[in-house]
Order: structure tokens, then sequence, then C-alpha cells
């Protein structure tokens, strides 16, 4: 008879070493995935079993290791952790793929006349204004004004870039125009993302030791933690968005896209889609969770307080957030 599996496997924190490239990009490889959002709720809801009862030291009879850890991703990818709540599903990380890929193909499809450029990015903007209050802070909510303010104001960035730079591509190579979605999204990610997390900006986000003792809050933290958030959000739209433009502008001479025009579509959000499933996790990887700063960094007056509670404390770490 199989021996009971261990009460003693630490299901809070991911299955590989956070600390390598490698670690992190398979942790999010398997959060990521899009078949997650096919479960049904009935495989949530016995997910949701497995790990509630084993965080309260209940094993369920024959579980392995293995079963463990995907009922552990399985239920990470669909209940929030800090309210437990069960989350929308086009705003869980699983969807992203999917609904990007949908959203990127047609906004680099029709990207050339004004009603389009409109609707597209306020699409796009929409579904990124879900994916941010579906994945909110539980201790730094986002409030209604905070959402709409960055949801506007990002859908805005987006629309006058996209416009803007439709008027001045015009007279330039049909090429360089299928990039300006992709400099749209940029600039919305660049206005978004801080705006989502204002907050953070003005009183800091809680930073630890490395034993995860809390040492106070930090601004300098935030905007560390904002702007690798910001780096990788874009990298992770760059493949998508600068490979098929050039596979597109060679395939739209060809005779088959000309006798089947509507096909440009399906072929774009295919192609996007094959450089989203790599890039999502790989640029989310790029950054440790748990980032890290030099104590010499922080604001003075929390230097100080650090140098005088912990002396030897050189470095701080902090959640960067997704």
């Amino acid at each position: 008879m199989a021996a009971e599996l261990s009460t003693s496997i630490n299901i809070n924190e991911p299955r590989w070493d956070q600390s390598t490239f490698v670690g992190r990009a398979k942790h999010f490889f398997t959060v990521t995935d899009p078949r997650n959002v096919l479960l049904t709720n009935e495989q949530l809801a016995h997910a949701h079993k497995i790990i509630t009862d084993y965080r309260k030291g209940v094993v369920s009879p024959g579980l392995t290791e293995d079963q463990l850890w995907r009922a552990k991703y399985v239920f990470d990818s669909a209940f929030h952790p800090d309210t437990g709540e069960k989350m929308i599903l086009i705003g869980r990380m699983s969807a992203q793929v999917p609904m990007n890929m949908t959203i990127t193909g047609c906004m680099m499809t029709f990207y050339k006349t004004t009603p389009a450029v409109l609707f597209w990015q306020w699409i796009n903007q929409s579904f990124n204004a879900i994916v941010n209050y579906t994945n909110r802070s539980g201790d730094a909510p986002i409030t209604v004004s905070q959402l709409g303010t960055a949801y506007v104001s990002a859908t805005t960035g987006a629309v006058a870039t996209a416009l803007g730079l439709n008027a001045l591509t015009k007279h330039v190579s049909p090429l360089i125009g299928r990039f300006v979605p992709f400099a749209a999204v940029a600039a919305a990610n660049c206005i978004n993302i801080p705006l989502m997390r204002q907050r953070e900006l003005q009183h800091g986000i809680p930073i630890t030791d490395e034993n995860d003792n809390r040492l106070g809050e930090s601004t300098k933290a935030a905007q560390q933690a904002i702007s690798q958030v910001v780096v990788s959000r874009i990298l992770m739209a760059s493949p998508g968005m600068a490979i098929p433009p050039f596979l597109m502008n060679h395939l739209e001479k060809k005779a088959f896209l000309k006798k089947f025009p509507w096909m440009s579509a399906p072929i774009q959000v295919t192609l996007v889609g094959f450089c989203l499933v790599f890039a999502t996790p790989l640029c989310c990887a790029l950054f440790p969770q748990k980032s890290s700063m030099s104590v010499s960094r922080l604001e003075p007056e929390l230097q100080e307080k650090i140098r005088a509670s912990h002396p030897g404390v050189e470095r701080v770490y902090f959640n960067k957030g997704l």
C-alpha cells in the first residue's frame, strides 16, 4: 500500500525555483496554460477541495505529489489569492493568450480606418481593465474611480497614439504602418499600469528582509516594481506585434490572399497566438516575482529606520506584481 502524501509540501510557493529564469518560466507556462479556460465548474470545485483540505492538514486518499501540484495550479488559475473568490473567466491569466491573440490580431488587421482604430483600441483597453480589476491586490484594492481614470486615460492614450501615427505613416511604406498598433499598445501600457497602481506610487509597497520580516513601505520599491511590469508587458506584446507584420506584408502580395482577402484576419490571429503562447510566460518570467533592491537605494528616512532596527540588512525584497 502506498504511503500517504506528506502534509509538509509548501504549496504557498511555486513548484519550481524562482531564483532562476528557467524555474520562473516553468511556473508561468503552467499559470498561463490556455487549457485551464476549458475546465468545468466540477473540476475547479474538486481542485478547490483538494487544496483547502491540504492546507488544513487533510490529504485526499491516494493523492500523489503531482496531482497535488496540478490541483494547486488549477486552484490558482481560477480563485483570487487574497479574496478566495472565483475570478471572471476572461480576467484569468489562463485567458490571456486566447483573448490577446484575438484582440491583437484584429487590431493589426483593421488598423487603417479611424472607426476601426477607435473600436479595437477601446476593446483592448476594456479587456485590460477587466484583467487589472480581476487580478487586483487584496492589500491595496483598486477603487472604482482609480479603475475608471486608468481605463479612460489608457484608451485615450492608445487611440491618440494610433491615430497620430496613422496620419504620419500615410506617406511611407505600408510595412511601417503595420507597426502602429504596437506603438499604441506600448503607450497605453505606460499610462495604464502606473495609474492602476497609483496608490502604491503614493504610499509605497511592503518591503521585507530575506526572511519575510516586514520592514516598512517604500515608494522607491514601487517605482522599480511598476517599471519592471511595464517592460514585461511591452516585451510580451512585441513578438506577436512585430513578427506577423513582416509575414502578412509578404503574404498579402500572394495570389491566395488576393483571392481570399477575408482570410487575412484568421491568419493574423493564428500568427499572433503562436507568438503569445511563448511570449506571455517567458516575459512574465523576465524578473523575479519576489524582486529586490539595495537598502542604499531606498528613501533616506527608510534607510535610517532599517539601519537602526536591522543593522545587518543590505537588501530588501518585495512583490513586483504582474
